[in-house]
């Protein structure tokens, strides 16, 4: 779930991680990049792995490759460690440090339970992380109203037998399909996407038609009772045809259509390039 996918700072450096199996995983090579005075943070990885390697310490079981955003603006895929992980590569690293990122470390996996304790918190971070990249306001707080009703969706089909990630990613495509004519995939080709999340390049009206689709496939779902992949199918296609007739409708009132291949890549390049430079400073810095 997108919303889940952050940076956040240690000491004035990024670190990204993302959210894999119910817990955060954290890029080996920004940790390192932090914690080190190293100006060749892979080098130093590199030669720490054949350290642990030797150590016995089973890296297939505790390090995984993830996709994580580049300064790109891409995801490619990186080393990354879960917080236990993480904790025990620290302890392999001399480094002043060492110390104080555990504690921060600490406290990230801290304001996790938070968030899921008070799901306000999690919203107000998410809503900052838009802020930084520069996105409008009222953009902003279009997409974290999007987010819950995605979720109360994602939440009433798991109440429905629908556990397979290749399923949940079908019946989002019957929405898109029958709300745009398009799939998630061809309308992230139409956009000039790659590996970018959709719906952060959305417009206001793409959102809110996505929201009105993604709603209305949680109530029809509820009032039909639909269980299991096909039934479930079912509905989702009627919620997405509520809101392909919404946006027949105004298109045929504006004159516009409402389908754009517009992007926030503008947005994203500059922020990226930014925190880039900052990372390189950083580096240059500490030579």
């Amino acid at each position: 779930m997108d919303s889940k996918d952050a940076l956040v700072v240690f000491e004035g450096t990024k670190i990204r991680r993302t959210w894999h199996d119910e817990q955060w995983f954290f890029s080996v090579i920004d940790v390192i990049q932090a914690i080190t005075d190293s100006g060749r943070p892979r080098k130093y990885w590199s030669d720490l792995k054949k350290k642990l390697i030797e150590e016995g310490f089973e890296l297939s079981d505790k390090i995984g490759q993830l996709k994580v955003e580049s300064a790109d603006g891409k995801k490619y895929e990186t080393d990354c460690a879960n917080t236990e992980s993480m904790f025990r590569l620290i302890q392999s690293i001399p480094s002043p440090k060492a110390e104080p990122f555990k504690r921060w470390l600490a406290k990230v996996g801290y304001e996790r339970i938070q968030e899921i304790e008070n799901p306000e918190l999690a919203q107000d971070r998410v809503k900052e992380y838009y802020e930084l990249k520069g996105y409008p306001k009222d953009w902003i707080d279009k997409r974290l109203r999007g987010i819950a009703i995605r979720q109360d969706l994602t939440d009433e089909w798991k109440n429905r037998e629908i556990q397979e990630q290749k399923d949940f990613a079908i019946l989002t495509n019957e929405i898109s399909k029958a709300t745009f004519g398009k799939t998630v995939g061809e309308y992230k080709k139409f956009k000039g996407l790659d590996s970018q999340n959709l719906r952060d390049h959305m417009t206001d009206w793409e959102l809110i038609l996505t929201m009105v689709g993604e709603k209305a496939t949680t109530d029809i779902t509820i009032s039909k009772d639909s269980q299991g992949l096909n039934e479930c199918r079912d509905s989702a296609v009627e919620g997405g045809t509520i809101a392909k007739n919404t946006r027949k409708e105004l298109e045929q009132k504006t004159g516009k259509t409402v389908i754009s291949s517009e992007n926030y890549l503008r947005l994203t390049g500059k922020k990226q390039r930014k925190l880039a430079g900052e990372t390189s400073n950083e580096a240059g810095k500490r030579d």
